[in-house]
């Protein structure tokens, strides 16, 4: 069975176990507390020496670390992944903007409120808002005429970008003034298999 090494409150770990739940995939689940330094101890750093999660291992030993990289292997044959090579192109181009305009604002601010962190970086709190809702604003405008992202079917695209998005609020973030957000959001979730962030919280 797959082992997969997570903290429940990432985005990036979501992204993980709600593609596991789509495809029906059984895995065993530890808890990483990453608030305590759990991903830095030395046994887990042998199992990825950059100490973070999620990571996911094999019964054969071999393991996985990155999010994007693990949704992209475990979709590949699936509905999730198409074979189109454009198709494929435009995911990838999505998922790299997940990781490089949206996650590094968003998932940020919503970490700083979460660990009590937002007055702290407070001079630097204005500059994630101003470039998350940009983010945001780019994911609306594509979404007005696209009803995904990547292929006019949801693919892992949509899950790398959904696991942020919906819980945006918490990083202060309103998402009333994006309606084709809101729409996709709906859509995303009402998918079967879906499963929300905090399913299983504390098991």
């Amino acid at each position: 069975m797959l082992r997969l090494y997570d903290y429940w409150e990432s985005g990036n770990c979501y992204k993980v176990r709600l593609l596991l739940s789509l495809l029906g995939i059984p895995y065993e689940r530890i808890h990483i507390d990453i608030m305590q330094g759990e991903s830095r101890t030395p046994g887990f750093l042998e199992k990825n020496p950059n100490g973070r999660v999620p990571l996911l291992e094999w019964p054969d030993g071999r393991r996985l670390a990155e999010s994007n990289a693990i949704l992209w292997y475990l979709a590949e044959k699936t509905r999730f992944l198409p074979d189109d090579p454009w198709q494929r192109a435009n995911i990838l181009q999505w998922m790299c903007f997940e990781q490089y305009s949206h996650e590094p604002n968003i998932a940020v601010a919503r970490f700083w409120h979460f660990a009590k962190l937002a007055e702290k970086n407070r001079d630097a709190l204005p500059a994630k808002m101003k470039n998350g809702y940009k983010a945001l604003q780019v994911m609306d405008d594509h979404l007005e005429s696209q009803p995904y992202f990547g292929a006019d079917c949801y693919t892992i695209g949509d899950i790398a970008l959904y696991a942020y998005t919906h819980v945006a609020h918490e990083g202060g973030f309103d998402l009333s003034g994006f309606p084709a957000i809101g729409n996709w959001l709906k859509r995303v979730s009402s998918e079967a298999g879906h499963v929300c962030i905090t399913d299983g919280m504390g098991i």
